[in-house]
């Protein structure tokens, strides 16, 4: 009988190549393990395109494994070629040690550090970072020949175009990784990208190859998350989806979640949340059958941001999609406002005092000086959350928010956001 845990990853669609599916099967069924999965350290934050692996590592911890965070403070100087066609530009060490612990907090949000199975975190740069060039090239390097490493994607894939020496041997010193932890820390599995397979199967062959029993060590690597249309994964208007909430605040990260079509939420349901099965098929249903109501979407927004950012991120995140689907702008302090109409059209103004009537006309939100008069005599102009019915009303540092911006409203949805220079 299939082990639970891999049963859940099969319908969670979170399998994609395995090294050995019956022997990995046997070793989960046999005992408890350590297994890892590493992250380069080329930021100082995550973004969700990251995560897939990581939340798959949490599963095998909510099933009682040990988990192994690995942060590349080595790896992470080199650069991984895997799915790139040029070089990656160099980053200093300090660069690297800034990102390091920007990485550390955001594992700390999703993994359990505390229980007996708790998770550790390592750096790549501990053992790596003292080996001298001579023990690289005799211990390790005599271990995988150039024609191996050549037929790997992420070197063939760059022949054609060029790739140094240096990220030539990044699949040397993960797979040195690999070995260190099954050495140390008896890590038996690597969870990796889908672009990870040949950066896994390297560190396989360095453990076979270093030690005289039979090593029993696996590879899984996890799908690609692709949407229905076939478009990237993680990207909103306003470029990647960050973990660290200065890069994209709360309400954005609920907001990229709730936005998820019905086609694609499901789908989402299974790869990031932990939610159960049953739940999940009968939120299904309700796609299926009162698709307005979006319970789907707004699960998966609740179980994501309570995840990343905690339960008061998510209750300031729902506040505010409730203020704005209300118009009522006046629950808002002027920093929620800004986060919520980052992406809004913008114009900037000189700040003066102007009527409201010219401000509109000027900032392009009404058409002509007729069509302004209409739309605030009509009702249909508001600044931040103020309905403005008088032609004679002046846009003055009242109504500055934090002197810098106004957010005006035509009509029910048309946010657009006054910068004051």
């Amino acid at each position: 009988m299939t082990n639970k845990l891999i049963q859940d990853l099969q319908w969670r669609g979170l399998l994609y190549q395995q090294t050995d599916e019956e022997g990995m099967e046997k070793l989960l069924d046999d005992q408890k393990i350590s297994l890892y999965c590493g992250v380069d350290p080329t930021a100082d934050s995550m973004h969700i395109g990251h995560i897939v692996p990581l939340l798959t590592l949490r599963r095998f911890q909510m099933h009682g494994h040990q988990p192994i965070l690995l942060v590349g403070g080595a790896t992470g100087m080199i650069g991984d070629p895997s799915g790139r066609n040029e070089e990656r530009q160099l980053q200093t060490t300090e660069q690297i040690d800034r990102n390091v612990e920007g990485i550390k907090v955001q594992m700390e949000q999703i993994f359990d550090f505390q229980s007996e199975n708790g998770a550790k975190m390592v750096n790549n740069r501990d053992w790596v970072g003292k080996m001298s060039v001579i023990e690289f090239l005799r211990d390790y390097g005599k271990l995988i020949s150039v024609n191996y490493m050549l037929a790997k994607d992420s070197v063939a894939t760059r022949l054609e175009t060029g790739i140094s020496f240096t990220e030539f041997s990044y699949t040397l010193i993960q797979a040195i990784d690999f070995n260190h932890l099954y050495n140390e820390h008896n890590c038996r599995i690597q969870i990796g990208g889908s672009d990870q397979w040949g950066n896994i199967t390297s560190g396989l062959e360095m453990i076979r190859k270093t030690h005289d029993e039979e090593a029993k060590a696996f590879g899984i690597t996890i799908p690609l998350v692709t949407k229905a249309d076939g478009t990237k994964f993680g990207k909103s208007a306003g470029g990647a989806v960050w973990l660290d909430p200065k890069k994209t605040t709360p309400y954005e990260f609920y907001q990229f979640w709730i936005n998820a079509a019905d086609a694609d939420v499901i789908k989402y349901l299974k790869i990031f949340t932990f939610i159960s099965r049953e739940e999940i098929e009968a939120l299904e249903v309700t796609v299926e059958t009162e698709a307005h109501l979006r319970k789907a979407q707004k699960t998966l927004a609740e179980e994501m941001t309570k995840l990343i950012h905690g339960e008061d991120a998510l209750a300031d995140a729902q506040r505010i999609t409730k203020a704005l689907f209300s118009g009522d702008l006046k629950a808002l302090s002027s920093s929620e406002m800004k986060a919520a109409f980052k992406d809004v059209p913008s114009v900037e103004m000189a700040k003066e005092s102007k009527s409201i009537v010219d401000l509109i006309v000027e900032a392009g939100i009404s058409s002509s000086k007729r069509q302004a008069r209409e739309d605030v005599t009509n009702g249909a102009i508001s600044v931040n959350g103020e309905k403005v019915t008088d032609l004679e009303y002046v846009v003055d540092e009242k109504d500055r928010l934090e002197d810098a911006f106004a957010i005006i409203r035509r009509g029910k949805k048309k946010y657009h956001m006054v910068q004051f220079q």
